[in-house]
Protein backbone atom coordinates (compact mmCIF):
# COMPACT_ATOMS: atom_id res chain seq x y z
CA UNK A 1 0.00 0.00 0.00
CA UNK A 2 2.76 2.18 1.23
CA UNK A 3 4.67 1.50 -2.68
CA UNK A 4 0.83 2.44 -4.28
CA UNK A 5 0.50 5.63 -2.33
CA UNK A 6 4.09 6.73 -3.37
CA UNK A 7 3.63 5.85 -6.65
CA UNK A 8 0.55 7.69 -7.00
CA UNK A 9 2.13 10.54 -5.60
CA UNK A 10 4.71 10.77 -7.42
CA UNK A 11 2.55 10.19 -11.07
CA UNK A 12 0.16 13.38 -9.89
CA UNK A 13 3.33 15.11 -9.43
CA UNK A 14 4.94 14.45 -12.85
CA UNK A 15 1.78 15.00 -14.49
CA UNK A 16 1.38 18.52 -12.91
CA UNK A 17 4.56 19.44 -13.97
CA UNK A 18 4.80 17.76 -17.57
CA UNK A 19 1.23 17.40 -19.17
CA UNK A 20 1.30 21.27 -19.78
CA UNK A 21 4.60 20.65 -21.86
CA UNK A 22 2.62 18.11 -23.43
CA UNK A 23 0.11 20.18 -24.61
CA UNK A 24 2.04 22.93 -25.65
CA UNK A 25 3.78 20.23 -28.24
CA UNK A 26 1.08 18.79 -29.06
CA UNK A 27 -0.48 21.84 -30.41
CA UNK A 28 2.67 23.16 -31.78
CA UNK A 29 1.39 20.67 -34.95
CA UNK A 30 -2.18 21.44 -34.90
CA UNK A 31 -2.97 23.31 -38.18
CA UNK A 32 -4.85 26.09 -37.72
CA UNK A 33 -3.36 29.59 -36.35
CA UNK A 34 -6.02 31.17 -33.57
CA UNK A 35 -8.09 28.61 -32.77
CA UNK A 36 -7.07 25.67 -29.89
CA UNK A 37 -9.49 23.41 -31.44
CA UNK A 38 -7.20 20.71 -33.50
CA UNK A 39 -7.99 21.19 -37.44
CA UNK A 40 -4.88 18.18 -38.46
CA UNK A 41 -1.56 17.44 -38.28
CA UNK A 42 1.15 19.69 -40.09
CA UNK A 43 4.57 20.97 -39.58
CA UNK A 44 4.56 24.28 -41.09
CA UNK A 45 4.92 26.29 -38.20
CA UNK A 46 8.13 24.94 -37.76
CA UNK A 47 8.83 25.40 -41.25
CA UNK A 48 8.49 29.21 -40.52
CA UNK A 49 10.09 29.23 -37.52
CA UNK A 50 13.13 28.06 -38.81
CA UNK A 51 12.98 30.63 -42.11
CA UNK A 52 12.30 33.76 -39.87
CA UNK A 53 14.88 35.75 -39.88
CA UNK A 54 14.50 37.76 -36.42
CA UNK A 55 13.81 34.59 -34.30
CA UNK A 56 17.32 33.09 -36.11
CA UNK A 57 19.06 35.96 -35.06
CA UNK A 58 18.14 35.78 -31.66
CA UNK A 59 19.04 32.46 -31.50
CA UNK A 60 22.25 32.91 -33.12
CA UNK A 61 23.02 35.67 -30.36
CA UNK A 62 21.45 32.97 -27.39
CA UNK A 63 24.25 30.26 -28.32
CA UNK A 64 26.91 32.71 -28.54
CA UNK A 65 26.14 33.80 -25.09
CA UNK A 66 25.06 30.26 -23.71
CA UNK A 67 28.35 29.05 -24.70
CA UNK A 68 30.87 31.46 -23.69
CA UNK A 69 29.44 31.91 -20.14
CA UNK A 70 29.50 28.57 -20.07
CA UNK A 71 33.22 27.92 -20.81
CA UNK A 72 34.44 31.07 -18.77
CA UNK A 73 31.75 29.87 -15.56
CA UNK A 74 33.23 26.81 -15.81
CA UNK A 75 37.00 27.74 -16.36
CA UNK A 76 36.91 30.14 -13.20
CA UNK A 77 34.54 27.81 -11.46
CA UNK A 78 37.39 24.80 -11.91
CA UNK A 79 39.64 27.14 -10.40
CA UNK A 80 37.85 28.43 -7.65
CA UNK A 81 36.37 25.19 -6.52
CA UNK A 82 40.30 24.05 -6.66
CA UNK A 83 41.03 26.90 -4.56
CA UNK A 84 38.77 26.29 -2.15
CA UNK A 85 39.80 22.76 -1.68
CA UNK A 86 44.01 23.21 -1.96
CA UNK A 87 44.39 26.10 0.21
CA UNK A 88 43.25 27.73 3.29
CA UNK A 89 42.50 31.07 3.92
CA UNK A 90 41.52 34.11 5.90
CA UNK A 91 37.53 33.64 4.60
CA UNK A 92 37.64 30.43 3.34
CA UNK A 93 34.34 29.53 4.72
CA UNK A 94 32.12 32.53 4.43
CA UNK A 95 33.38 33.19 0.95
CA UNK A 96 32.29 29.44 0.28
CA UNK A 97 28.78 30.47 1.72
CA UNK A 98 28.66 33.13 -0.58
CA UNK A 99 28.55 30.88 -3.32
CA UNK A 100 25.23 29.37 -2.17
CA UNK A 101 23.98 32.73 -1.14
CA UNK A 102 24.36 33.95 -4.73
CA UNK A 103 22.44 30.21 -6.11
CA UNK A 104 19.41 31.26 -3.76
CA UNK A 105 19.06 34.45 -4.64
CA UNK A 106 16.02 35.40 -6.91
CA UNK A 107 16.16 36.18 -10.03
CA UNK A 108 15.33 39.42 -10.25
CA UNK A 109 17.59 40.86 -7.19
CA UNK A 110 20.26 39.55 -9.04
CA UNK A 111 18.78 40.95 -12.13
CA UNK A 112 18.50 44.57 -10.48
CA UNK A 113 21.63 44.64 -9.17
CA UNK A 114 23.34 43.74 -11.76
CA UNK A 115 21.74 46.53 -13.87
CA UNK A 116 22.74 49.17 -11.21
CA UNK A 117 26.48 48.02 -10.49
CA UNK A 118 26.78 48.45 -14.35
CA UNK A 119 25.19 52.11 -14.10
CA UNK A 120 27.07 52.57 -11.21
CA UNK A 121 30.88 51.53 -12.84
CA UNK A 122 29.51 53.58 -16.44
CA UNK A 123 29.09 50.48 -18.20
CA UNK A 124 26.23 50.85 -21.34
CA UNK A 125 23.99 47.33 -20.87
CA UNK A 126 24.29 45.51 -24.03
CA UNK A 127 26.15 42.43 -25.13
CA UNK A 128 29.09 42.06 -23.03
CA UNK A 129 27.09 42.59 -19.93
CA UNK A 130 24.97 40.26 -20.92
CA UNK A 131 27.85 38.10 -20.94
CA UNK A 132 28.75 39.01 -17.60
CA UNK A 133 25.40 38.74 -16.13
CA UNK A 134 25.20 35.31 -17.57
CA UNK A 135 28.72 34.27 -15.92
CA UNK A 136 27.89 35.54 -12.54
CA UNK A 137 24.79 33.48 -11.86
CA UNK A 138 26.59 30.13 -13.77
CA UNK A 139 29.48 30.46 -11.82
CA UNK A 140 27.98 28.91 -8.17
CA UNK A 141 26.55 25.98 -9.94
CA UNK A 142 30.13 24.92 -11.47
CA UNK A 143 31.97 25.83 -8.06
CA UNK A 144 29.32 23.67 -6.32
CA UNK A 145 29.24 20.72 -8.78
CA UNK A 146 33.03 20.80 -9.08
CA UNK A 147 34.16 21.07 -5.44
CA UNK A 148 31.83 18.07 -4.78
CA UNK A 149 33.82 16.14 -6.77
CA UNK A 150 37.04 17.42 -5.30
CA UNK A 151 36.49 17.11 -1.69
CA UNK A 152 36.07 13.32 -2.42
CA UNK A 153 39.57 13.15 -3.33
CA UNK A 154 42.55 11.56 -1.21
CA UNK A 155 44.23 14.57 -0.53
CA UNK A 156 47.46 12.40 -0.48
CA UNK A 157 47.56 12.31 -4.04
CA UNK A 158 48.43 15.74 -4.35
CA UNK A 159 51.10 15.11 -1.99
CA UNK A 160 52.45 12.09 -3.94
CA UNK A 161 52.06 14.45 -6.87
CA UNK A 162 54.69 17.01 -5.58
CA UNK A 163 57.04 14.38 -3.93
CA UNK A 164 57.15 12.96 -7.44
CA UNK A 165 58.75 16.49 -8.38
CA UNK A 166 55.38 17.60 -10.22
CA UNK A 167 54.83 21.73 -9.89
CA UNK A 168 51.49 23.05 -9.08
CA UNK A 169 50.45 23.18 -12.54
CA UNK A 170 51.36 19.98 -13.69
CA UNK A 171 49.52 18.90 -10.79
CA UNK A 172 46.56 20.44 -11.63
CA UNK A 173 47.31 19.73 -15.33
CA UNK A 174 48.00 15.86 -15.43
CA UNK A 175 46.51 14.92 -11.50
CA UNK A 176 43.55 16.66 -10.79
CA UNK A 177 41.85 17.54 -14.19
CA UNK A 178 41.75 14.04 -15.26
CA UNK A 179 39.46 13.34 -11.63
CA UNK A 180 37.67 16.41 -12.67
CA UNK A 181 36.41 16.15 -15.99
CA UNK A 182 33.10 14.62 -15.76
CA UNK A 183 32.55 17.63 -12.95
CA UNK A 184 33.22 20.00 -15.35
CA UNK A 185 31.52 18.52 -17.84
CA UNK A 186 28.39 18.86 -16.04
CA UNK A 187 29.07 21.93 -14.73
CA UNK A 188 28.85 23.18 -18.33
CA UNK A 189 26.09 21.81 -19.28
CA UNK A 190 24.29 22.94 -16.52
CA UNK A 191 25.87 26.55 -16.99
CA UNK A 192 24.98 26.52 -20.73
CA UNK A 193 21.31 25.40 -20.36
CA UNK A 194 20.85 28.40 -17.51
CA UNK A 195 21.97 30.60 -19.99
CA UNK A 196 19.66 29.44 -22.60
CA UNK A 197 16.93 29.58 -20.61
CA UNK A 198 16.89 32.77 -18.76
CA UNK A 199 14.86 35.82 -18.85
CA UNK A 200 14.55 37.39 -16.04
CA UNK A 201 18.11 38.62 -15.41
CA UNK A 202 18.78 38.96 -18.85
CA UNK A 203 16.02 41.56 -19.41
CA UNK A 204 17.74 43.65 -17.02
CA UNK A 205 21.29 43.59 -18.51
CA UNK A 206 20.90 43.50 -21.92
CA UNK A 207 20.67 46.39 -24.37
CA UNK A 208 17.74 47.29 -26.76
CA UNK A 209 19.93 46.48 -29.54
CA UNK A 210 20.96 42.55 -28.71
CA UNK A 211 18.07 40.33 -28.75
CA UNK A 212 18.24 36.77 -27.35
CA UNK A 213 15.55 33.93 -27.88
CA UNK A 214 13.72 33.97 -24.21
CA UNK A 215 13.18 37.55 -24.67
CA UNK A 216 12.48 37.60 -28.23
CA UNK A 217 9.75 34.61 -26.92
CA UNK A 218 8.21 36.71 -24.45
CA UNK A 219 7.45 39.97 -26.35
CA UNK A 220 5.74 37.36 -28.67
CA UNK A 221 3.98 35.91 -25.94
CA UNK A 222 2.90 39.62 -25.26
CA UNK A 223 0.35 39.96 -28.19
CA UNK A 224 -0.79 36.67 -27.79
CA UNK A 225 -0.22 32.63 -28.39
CA UNK A 226 1.16 31.72 -31.62
CA UNK A 227 1.90 28.44 -33.29
CA UNK A 228 4.73 29.54 -34.24
CA UNK A 229 5.80 30.27 -30.57
CA UNK A 230 4.81 26.86 -29.68
CA UNK A 231 6.97 25.11 -32.39
CA UNK A 232 9.73 27.59 -31.12
CA UNK A 233 9.01 26.47 -27.16
CA UNK A 234 8.99 22.99 -27.90
CA UNK A 235 12.46 22.88 -29.67
CA UNK A 236 13.98 25.17 -26.72
CA UNK A 237 12.23 22.13 -24.58
CA UNK A 238 13.96 19.58 -26.53
CA UNK A 239 17.12 21.19 -26.47
CA UNK A 240 16.74 21.61 -22.51
CA UNK A 241 15.88 18.01 -21.83
CA UNK A 242 18.61 16.90 -24.11
CA UNK A 243 21.45 18.53 -22.22
CA UNK A 244 20.24 17.99 -18.72
CA UNK A 245 20.13 14.44 -19.46
CA UNK A 246 23.76 14.33 -20.87
CA UNK A 247 25.02 16.73 -17.20
CA UNK A 248 22.83 14.13 -15.30
CA UNK A 249 24.51 10.99 -17.46
CA UNK A 250 28.02 12.83 -16.75
CA UNK A 251 27.08 12.98 -12.82
CA UNK A 252 26.05 9.80 -12.57
CA UNK A 253 28.67 8.30 -13.52
CA UNK A 254 30.73 10.57 -11.32
CA UNK A 255 29.21 9.38 -8.79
Amino acid sequence: MKRAARFIYLSCIYLFLYVPILILIVYSFNDTKYSTNWQGFTWKWYYQLFTDSPLKEALVNSLIIALASSVLATILGTLGAFAFYRYRFLGRKVMYSFIYIVMMSPDIVMGISLLMFFITIGLATGPFTLLLAHITFCLPFVVVTVYSRISGFDRNIIDVAKDLGASELQMFRHVIMPLLMPAIIAGWLLSFTLSLDDVVVSFFTTGPSFEILPLKIYSMVRLGIKPEINALSAVMFLLSLVTVTVAHLVTKENR
